[in-house]
């Protein structure tokens, strides 16, 4: 299982919750950005159903694989 960490962060003038490289909207206050994180980190970790998946890799290759819908990361929110 993986780890998924959302970090409350400045950004645009406000803040933003930041998972990897990647930014949220931005908000206008602290607190708003860690609720914003906190609901998206509660979903992420909500069981789905399992699922057949179909994707091409970078060389033009498909594959075809099952995802588990009960297979989810351990995600946390900090400050």
């Amino acid at each position: 299982m993986s780890d998924v960490t959302y970090r409350i962060v400045e950004h645009d003038g406000g803040y933003a919750y930041k998972v990897g490289d990647v930014f949220s909207e931005t908000f206008p206050s602290h607190d708003e950005a860690l609720q914003a994180a906190q609901a998206a980190a509660a979903e992420q970790q909500v069981p789905g159903s399992t699922e057949g998946i179909r994707y091409q890799d970078g060389a033009g290759a498909w594959h075809d694989e099952t995802a588990q819908g009960n297979d989810r990361p351990v995600a946390k929110v900090v400050e």
